[in-house]
């Protein structure tokens, strides 16, 4: 049974139009993933927000050969297949609405353990790598895991210093475990799991590092512990996203201050400034913060609309046409009406929100402000 189950689920997560909330909502509704694909169209149709669009590609044997190979790979790779409606998920990142419909993994996750995620920007500095290095070694009695994202820079100094004080570390990756990104952290990544440390991926092996992935990768990272910290990064790098990813799940975000003429600190210090990060003053004062009590941080817009004026991407400009100030639309519905898939919405909406130009609710719902 179980394995069947998971054989539709995969064929089903497949489907385009069909993201982690549709999944979700799909199942909730009919049982199981296997029901949900032995369902006739016109009783799929019937479920409020499913249509036709979303309907004509369940059932499509295609996907069912496909999770076929999905799970040979797995079982040849040792590869761990986490179903969220089975309830395999992390405690921590199945209290996200939108937590993946599947996640994949290598290593053994210890959700007993007290978790932090660090992120930051693949230009490090040495300011930024002794930050990293004295903090890993003030908690390194701590019985802690560090989350990060396996990039060059910030990340990588996470995990190498993690391993080296004897931390469990966890990788979060943009691609399927068909492939490893960047190429030159495969040994790291070698490491990791020798080190009894995790590689976690909602990707499966058809799916490449595309560059929409790395945001959508960034959800998991906030999603996996009750704080994330940010090291360094520049006003629009990826480490926004996961301290916005972070605000929006109500838990905690620190980010370490810098001098204003350094790039790869301002945008720390526009968090630390808009309220959406604590600012991290001395190690030991950190240390003693991190009692991940869940609590919230302030959020605030990165650029106010009245003080720029901005010039959108046609995309972008389409999503704000299609959002309504009063009643909310999930992503897949924007996806729905815009014919898009919704990893390639996504990175948009982010970025909407980060302008202060719509608002993200619980379950990837989306309000024009």
């Amino acid at each position: 049974m179980r394995h069947e189950e998971t054989l539709y689920a995969i064929a089903l997560r497949r489907c385009p139009l069909i993201g982690d909330v549709i999944f979700r909502k799909l199942v909730a509704e009919v049982g199981s993933a296997k029901e949900v694909w032995d369902l006739s169209k016109s009783g799929l149709q019937t479920i409020f927000g499913i249509g036709r669009k979303i309907a004509v590609e369940i059932g499509n044997p295609d996907h069912l050969k496909f999770a076929e190979k999905e799970i040979e790979f797995c079982l040849k790779n040792n590869i761990k297949i986490n179903l969220r409606h089975l309830g395999d998920l992390p405690a921590i990142l199945n209290e996200c609405d939108d937590a993946p419909a599947i996640l994949y993994q290598k290593g053994d996750f210890d959700s007993s353990k007290k978790a932090v995620s660090i992120v930051g920007t693949r230009n490090i500095s040495n300011y930024g790598k002794q930050f990293i290095e004295d903090f890993l070694n003030a908690v390194k009695n701590e019985n802690i895991t560090t989350v990060s994202g396996l990039a060059l820079g910030a990340d990588a100094e996470v995990h190498d210093i993690s391993i080296k004080n004897k931390i469990q570390t966890v990788a979060v990756l943009a691609h399927g475990f068909h492939t490893l990104y960047p190429s030159r952290n495969r040994k790291l990544s070698q490491k990791i799991l020798e080190e009894n440390g995790v590689l976690f991926t909602e990707f499966n092996s058809s799916q490449k590092p595309d560059r929409e992935n790395f945001i959508q990768r960034n959800r998991i990272i906030a999603g996996l512990t009750p704080a994330t910290v940010v090291v360094e990064t520049a006003f629009g790098g990826g480490s926004i996203s996961t301290a916005t990813f972070a605000n929006n799940y109500n838990r905690e975000v620190y980010a370490l201050p810098g001098r204003i003429d350094e790039k790869y600190s301002q945008g720390c210090n526009q968090l630390i400034f808009q309220n959406k990060a604590a600012v991290i003053s001395t190690i030991p004062s950190l240390v003693d913060q991190l009692g991940f009590q869940n609590e919230t941080a302030k959020t605030g817009e990165l650029f106010p609309s009245s003080e720029i004026k901005i010039v959108l991407p046609e995309q972008q400009e389409n999503i704000l046409a299609i959002l309504d100030k009063k009643t909310p639309f999930s992503l897949d519905e924007i996806s729905q009406r815009l014919e898009i898939p919704t990893y390639k919405i996504l990175p948009d909406l982010l970025q909407l929100e980060i302008l202060g130009l719509i608002k993200a609710l619980s379950g990837r719902q989306y309000l024009a402000l």
